[in-house]
């Protein structure tokens, strides 16, 4: 790996970082000046955990803590004004989606999952589009058409964008998931830069990085503010750096593994019950260890370490062999999750945090 300057690595992540633990404190106070908290007695939700009124919108800060650094670090052009107009447009949805729930109203999931598509469009419409991945049965690389790109990209974004926000069920997890997540896809990429000359996925991952880690501040449990749905904006950016380079695809599927295949586990369990997949409920995995006793705590740094773990397994195995741990990972976490629903299926619903 190349050895590059602090200034494409280290600052950026810094910058984003202070200047996301900055924003937070602020938008925390405005916040409950404005009301847009969310209040148990109001917004009554299935997988609800928590007990008394917490901030929403914390989407706000890290989406600005990630563009004000990005500003200096990224170069302006079409790609990354568009990559940061979709954010924005994931972030504005979001905040309506705060601002119902603080009604006690919600925001349709429907046009919530509508917006996703919209925005993974507005994304590979500007050129952002998995174009090929590693044969994982033979040599060389399978090459996709723009029609077949374009479809592929568009799904893996909004898949990316719902799974992550479904992973934020206890205080801490999504921001820690998503930053070694950014961190693991940043280092991989700087191992291609030299091909291409492009720091941009790059340093977008580490200042994703900065931004997630300096809202985990206020995050972790007891949290002080909630990420609420505008944070769907830095999952979509998320999603990008892991298609920037199509090599990192099988390096974003192990590193969150875990609530990747959660999320789809959910899907099918809904459907099979003749449920919508929009419809929430307490059976997540977090929900179970919940109930199995585990502490938000707990629960969270669980979910750190795994997709820890996952991280360093991706850097360090080639792009064949990270396919044998991706189908690995998938029968070891749904036999675990057969197994944890078994364990659980006669307990009470009711999850204390």
């Amino acid at each position: 790996m190349m050895n590059f300057p602090n200034d494409f690595v280290i600052l950026p992540l810094s910058l984003a970082f202070l200047a996301t633990a900055i924003l937070t404190p602020l938008c925390i106070v405005i916040n409950k000046k404005l009301g847009l908290v969310d209040d148990p007695k109001l917004h009554k939700h299935p997988a609800m955990i928590h007990t008394k009124p917490i901030p929403r919108g914390g989407g706000i800060p890290i989406f600005l803590g990630t563009l004000i650094v990005g500003c200096f670090f990224l170069q302006q052009n079409t790609i990354t004004i568009a990559i940061f107009s979709a954010a924005f447009i994931a972030l504005a949805a979001g905040v309506i989606d705060d601002i119902l729930n603080a009604m006690g109203r919600d925001f349709p999931p429907f046009i919530r999952f509508i917006i996703n598509i919209i925005t993974a469009i507005i994304i590979v419409a500007n050129g952002i589009s998995i174009q090929f991945i590693t044969n994982p049965f033979g040599t060389g690389v399978i090459h996709f058409d723009p029609l077949t790109a374009s479809v592929i990209s568009i799904i893996w974004l909004v898949w990316m964008m719902n799974m992550l926000n479904w992973s934020k069920g206890v205080d801490g997890q999504m921001p820690g998931i998503v930053a070694i997540s950014a961190l693991v896809i940043g280092i991989l990429s700087l191992r291609f830069t030299h091909q291409s000359g492009n720091l941009l996925d790059a340093q977008l991952s580490f200042i994703i990085a900065g931004s997630a880690l300096g809202f985990l501040l206020f995050n972790f449990h007891p949290a002080k503010i909630f990420p609420g749905y505008g944070a769907t904006s830095l999952y979509l950016l998320l999603g990008v750096v892991s298609i920037l380079s199509s090599a990192k695809l099988a390096t974003a599927i192990l590193v969150m593994g875990v609530p990747l295949v959660d999320f789809v586990f959910t899907i099918i369990r809904r459907l099979v019950n003749k449920k919508s997949p929009f419809t929430g409920d307490k059976k997540h995995l977090h929900h179970i260890l919940l109930r199995l006793g585990y502490s938000q705590r707990q629960i969270a740094l669980f979910y750190w370490l795994i997709s820890g773990i996952l991280g360093i397994v991706a850097l360090t195995l080639e792009s064949r062999s990270k396919v044998f741990a991706i189908i690995m990972l998938i029968v070891i976490t749904v036999g675990g999750l057969f197994f944890l629903h078994a364990v659980t299926k006669n307990t009470n619903d009711k999850v204390t945090s």
